[in-house]
């Protein structure tokens, strides 16, 4: 019997926001610059979509692999506050991953700095028997000896009837599709951005009806191609469906897709329509791009619904 609705497996990372005013093209290599604002959280796939999904109401666990670090315990601290419980059995003899993000106030881009530690540690004897009770797995990307863990947890999930949500990165969409074709095969949710997708299918092909038609081929059943802050573009029970997000003031990205997949994820979850699931989605990533951080301005269910009607969202469907 399931006790709970998603479990969400990916990499947890400490996140440190350094603000310069300068624009990233006319730095060069030896500079010393003057940061404006340091800010640090936590982020990574698997805590950013739990706390999202909790925040919508939905009953959550993680599985994540840390190190015996300081990053470690602050990342722990930070889901103890959103009551999300991580259930890893272990911790790892790496160092817990973190990524380091530059932003230039001027040109609003950024560079990330990515170290991949902890997160490649991940072993299927990680996994307690709790994991066999949620409804949902949500498997975000995760590489190296971690990527077989998730392989062998879709074979359970297929075996036990457990919806599995996919939303692999850019380093796993490198992989080409018949190194992820044990989950892909498997999976019911399919989210991924446009240049995730070309990659995938290594296709440079901008038609996003045929980039759903060939990913959705691979075996999922619902696939989502978001791409920034342009039209979001989805094929779910055989009909094509777009939802453009509203223009607001930008303070940061990262995180975005997160808060958009568990959005979508959560509406699914509750009952939502296929459409006003992709809303639900679209007015969580709206919300957090306003903010520094994977986990800042993250939406509670009234307050995603409130936001769908203050910008009028409209879906379209052919």
């Amino acid at each position: 019997m399931f006790k709970y609705d998603v479990l969400c497996v990916g990499s947890a990372t400490v996140d440190r926001f350094l603000t310069v005013n300068q624009s990233l093209r006319s730095i060069i290599p030896g500079d010393k610059i003057l940061a404006r604002n340091l800010e640090i959280h936590s982020g990574g796939g698997s805590t950013n979509s739990a706390v999202a999904l909790a925040k919508l109401g939905l009953n959550v666990r993680v599985l994540t692999k840390l190190g015996h670090d300081h990053e470690g315990d602050f990342i722990e601290q930070e889901l103890r506050k959103y009551k999300v419980k991580n259930i890893c059995r272990t911790r790892a003899k790496k160092n817990t991953d973190s990524s380091t993000i530059i932003f230039s106030a001027s040109d609003k881009d950024r560079i990330v700095y990515n170290y991949k530690g902890a997160s490649q540690e991940l072993l299927f004897h990680d996994l307690p028997r709790l994991y066999s009770r949620a409804k949902w797995f949500y498997l975000a990307s995760l590489v190296g000896k971690s990527f077989t863990a998730i392989s062998l947890l879709a074979e359970y999930a297929e075996k036990k009837h457990i919806s599995i949500l996919f939303n692999p990165s850019l380093y796993l969409a490198t992989k080409g599709k018949k190194y992820l074709h044990p989950i892909l095969r498997r999976t019911e949710l399919l989210v991924l951005n446009k240049k995730e997708a070309q990659t995938l299918l290594n296709s440079q092909s901008s038609h996003q009806q045929f980039l759903l038609r060939s990913l959705h081929h691979l075996g999922p059943t619902t696939v989502v191609i978001t791409d920034g802050p342009k039209t979001i573009y989805a094929l779910h029970e055989n009909s094509f469906y777009s939802v453009k997000p509203p223009t607001v003031k930008v303070a940061h990205t990262l995180g975005a897709g997160d808060a958009f997949t568990s959005g979508l994820l959560a509406g699914i979850v509750k009952g939502y329509s296929f459409e006003k699931a992709l809303q639900l989605g679209v007015a969580n990533s709206t919300s957090l791009i306003q903010r520094v951080g994977a986990k800042n301005g993250l939406l509670d269910e009234r307050e995603a619904l409130s936001m769908i009607k203050r910008y009028k969202m409209k879906v379209s469907r052919r």
